[in-house]
């Protein structure tokens, strides 16, 4: 470094944040920074010209005359307020943000000469307590919501102390830089003076300038809402970049009824067209975000909905589904509504005539939870036939299966209509059964990684993507349903079940599906949420004064209503939940649930189907009282790479027997069910045979009397060996004697049977789940190192390639050690402290794997 010249040594010093240890390396660096034009610059190059002359004079052992002299002749800031603030730290009055020593290390002939040069620049200086810039400027901002009678400081004032006393916020942590912008929303005329000093409207204060102009005032005043438009106007005038967000309009917009001057402001500015949208499209995308969030449920929010509807008019499915909401969830309890009440909402709004889809997209709607006063308007409005109404009500009690929060509704409808029973059971199994082909390619780490099975969502689950579905149920072919004169459906193998073909249906139901209302593409104007404007006001004013970014979050909407948002009732039902109380645990119907409950990793459902019915999932849980846990779960878990839910380790661990998928416990199911029935059968042919009427006797028979019974042949029966043992015999056996010879064989025989049965080792469920898993965890080994070999033929030669493992990999790898502990205690207890440890991967022809024999066996010393 010695070589450099001192233009580049400079350079070097100014990227340090303190340069005294390279100083002291060299004395050529000394030397050099003891130059004032250095010093100087150091300050201005790191801080700026704003606050280049604060942190000079927090370096009180640097800063000497000539320094003061070159930061100001160079454009260092110098306002009064920085003066006033200066003198009141140095003489020990206390600041109201600096807690360090600051200007106290400055000596005091250097002070004094600052002083000196300041009072030449503004003449006499104010040094009062409250006589401060920053405190008048503090008042000002505080008497912004006063009538103009009772406010002590006029705007001419802060104006005055803006262009003849250079005031500026001269310090990041000063928490006037925060509160800046709040006088260019009461006063835009502030904004040329305050960008003359050196201020640069940073757009994230954007929002923020905005809402304060917009907002609802505690006295209404006449001539409101032309100061807002006019105030608007000055900034988007004085400069460009000062334009009305979409964030900021859909906030007033959520204020239509509590601040109607603003909303009134608002509508005038987009009939002028100064906006940079279009309001009627931001008031249609704000309607959309309600279609499923519980807010749509709230008496405040309905009336501002019907509001914007009225003076903005859409043909949009998925608005005119939000204001039926509005009417069909605005009573209480609609149990008492009549379909003339109904008629007399709907009919102002320009809802009627009533469409089969409407009432469709209502009952599905995961708020939704009473079916009958909707269907009987629907029925009387729209003039269903008994055909239709069915059809209607299965196509609702279907798409409810899919939407997890409707076990309510399900449950209603399912008591009210017993068909249903049968229908539901024969449309689970067709639709939604779930193979590994069924989904992603194993490669598409993408759209394994966002896939989500159709039934048991986790809608609790917010980190959950809410477009993470990847079929749409729209998008299937169906047929309709129709029940038969035996009281069944024509249902089969490839025939399910028809929704709505209404091109309105069908766009509503894709919102369904968990996808995200289109809202258009704006990433430049901001996005919308539902949050009201004096809402995220409070919130600006309860974050912290001083935070660097305390505005860094306008760029995405801030819920600060959380229930609000939520995208399921207060009081909600899964539908996995109500499965397992109407169908038998071990039916098609609940290994159906069960698959579509793992791969979505959904922890309430499955807390549910692996626990006894009084809430244990210990050891002693009996087996048919929940839903198997089977190899085809992992199988599809390892497709998606995705990790296994804690609670299938747990159930293994426990005990839980072993399938390949659940067509092995639902055949022994069906076998055990045909051996009762059988069992019933011949039980009532028996009881049917012993009460009936008793054969006729033939006439040759009744004379002859009663048959004799036939004397049963003499047994000679064995005797026992106390018996025999002590009766005493002189007689010696020989080899001829047949009966002692068979005893004594039968004795060593069973002796013989009773050691084998104790060194026998069967083969448990724990064993065989760590076998096939090993199985599994080796097939993921394989895909790893294959896709390690494909990216590092595309990678650099000298570079490190890192290649991470899936989540079902670390995770299986990580349950198997575990599982194979607790099997070598088990073991331990079983054979003894000195059984070995033992592989049970086995050679076996089975139809899923081909083992390999490595039984190995580690003796104790």
């Amino acid at each position: 470094m010695e070589r450099l010249c001192d233009e580049v040594i400079q350079l070097i010093f100014y990227e340090l944040n303190d340069p005294s240890a390279l100083i002291i390396t060299s004395k050529r660096f000394y030397q050099l920074s003891q130059d004032p034009y250095v010093r100087a610059h150091y300050f201005l190059n790191r801080y700026g010209h704003i606050q280049a002359m604060f942190w000079a004079l927090g370096r009180g052992r640097v800063v000497n005359e000539r320094v003061i002299n070159i930061l100001i002749t160079s454009g260092a800031s110098i306002s009064r307020y920085l003066v006033q603030v200066a003198m009141h730290h140095y003489f020990r009055t206390s600041s109201h943000f600096i807690k360090t020593t600051w200007v106290r290390s400055v000596p005091l002939p250097v002070f004094s000469y600052f002083m000196k040069v300041t009072s030449d620049m503004y003449g006499n200086i104010p040094v009062g307590k409250g006589e401060d810039d920053g405190s008048i400027f503090s008042s000002f901002l505080k008497e912004s919501r006063f009538p103009p009678d009772m406010k002590s400081v006029k705007w001419e004032e802060i104006r005055d102390i803006l262009q003849m006393y250079k005031f500026i916020p001269f310090c990041i942590k000063d928490p006037i830089m925060a509160q800046f912008p709040i006088a260019l929303a009461i006063e835009p005329r502030l904004l040329p003076l305050a960008r003359a000093n050196g201020f640069d409207m940073d757009p994230k204060y954007r929002d923020f300038v905005f809402r304060k102009i917009f907002e609802r005032p505690a006295v209404n005043s006449e001539g409101r809402m032309e100061d807002i438009i006019r105030n608007v106007r000055e900034l988007r005038r004085l400069d460009p970049r000062m334009f009305l967000s979409r964030t900021v309009a859909a906030e007033i917009c959520m204020e239509a009824k509590s601040n109607e001057p603003s909303y009134i402001a608002l509508r005038r500015l987009d009939r002028a067209g100064e906006l940079l949208f279009e309001l009627s499209t931001l008031v249609e995308d704000l309607i959309k975000l309600f279609v499923k969030t519980r807010s749509i449920t709230s008496v405040h929010t309905i009336p501002v909905l019907r509001q914007l509807y009225t003076d903005f008019p859409s043909t949009d499915p998925t608005v005119r589904l939000v204001l039926l909401l509005t009417v069909f969830l605005s009573d209480t309890c609609l149990a008492h509504t009549t379909p003339t009440t109904l008629r007399s909402k709907l009919e102002p709004l320009g809802l009627i005539p009533l469409t089969k889809a409407d009432v469709f997209n209502v009952l599905t709607n995961p708020f939704v939870e009473k079916h009958g006063p909707i269907l009987d308007f629907a029925k009387e409005e729209i003039g269903l036939s008994d055909k239709d109404f069915k059809e209607l009500v299965q196509e609702v009690a279907v798409k409810c299966l899919e939407v997890g929060c409707k076990g309510k509704m399900l449950k209603r409808l399912h008591d009210n209509y017993p068909f249903l029973n049968r229908l539901l059971a024969e449309v689970v199994v067709q639709r939604y059964q779930l193979n590994p082909d069924d989904l992603p390619p194993h490669e598409d780490e993408k759209a394994c990684s966002v896939y989500q099975a159709k039934l048991c969502r986790d809608y609790v689950n917010l980190k959950v993507p809410e477009d993470a579905n990847v079929v749409s149920s729209s998008g299937e072919p169906v047929a309709e349903v129709t029940l038969l004169p035996d009281g069944s459906t024509n249902v089969d193998d490839e025939v399910v079940l028809d929704v709505p073909e209404d091109d309105d249906a069908m766009a509503v139901d894709e919102i369904f599906d968990g996808g995200e209302p289109v809202v258009g593409e704006y990433p430049e104007l901001g996005r919308i949420g539902q949050d009201t404007l004096s809402t995220m006001i409070r919130q600006d004013e309860l974050a912290p004064n001083r935070s660097r970014g305390r505005r860094s979050f306008y760029n995405y909407p801030y819920y600060a209503d959380h229930a609000g948002k939520l995208q399921y009732p207060s009081d909600p039902m899964q539908v996995g939940r109500w499965i397992k109380d109407r169908y038998h645990v071990r039916s098609r119907v609940m290994a159906i649930f069960m698959t579509h409950a793992v791969v979505n990793d959904n922890t309430g459902i499955l807390q549910t189907y692996l626990t006894h019915a009084n809430g244990s999932y210990l050891s002693t849980t009996p087996q048919s009282c929940h839903v198997p846990v089977t190899l085809k779960h992992f199988k599809l878990l390892a497709r998606l790479g995705k990790a296994p839910s804690y609670l299938l380790y747990h159930d293994i661990e426990t005990g839980a027997e072993f399938f390949f998928s659940e067509e092995d416990y639902l055949s022994k199911q069906t076998e055990l069910e045909a051996k009762k029935s059988s069992h019933q059968r011949s039980r009532i042919k028996a009881e049917v045979k012993t009460e009936g009427s008793p054969p006729s006797i033939p006439s040759s028979a009744a004379q002859a009397g009663p048959p004799k019974a036939a004397s049963p042949r003499p047994q000679k029966k064995r005797p026992r060996r106390s018996a025999a043992a002590s009766v005493r015999s002189y007689a010696i056996p020989d080899s001829d004697d047949e009966a002692i010879a068979e005893e004594d064989d039968d004795t060593v025989e069973n002796a013989l049977m009773t050691l084998q049965a104790k060194k026998r080792k069967v083969e448990s469920n724990l064993q065989r789940w760590i076998k096939h898993l090993a199985v599994l965890l080796k097939d993921e080994q394989r895909k790893y190192k294959e896709k390690k070999k494909r990216l590092e033929k595309c990678a650099p030669p000298d570079g490190k390639l890192r290649v991470a493992k899936n989540e079902f990999f670390k995770s299986v790898a990580a349950h198997l050690r575990t599982l194979r502990k607790l099997d070598q205690e088990k073991r331990k207890q079983l054979y003894g402290p000195d059984a070995g440890e033992e592989d049970y991967t086995e050679d076996d022809d089975d139809d899923d794997y081909q083992y390999r024999t490595s039984k190995r066996r580690r003796t104790m010393n």
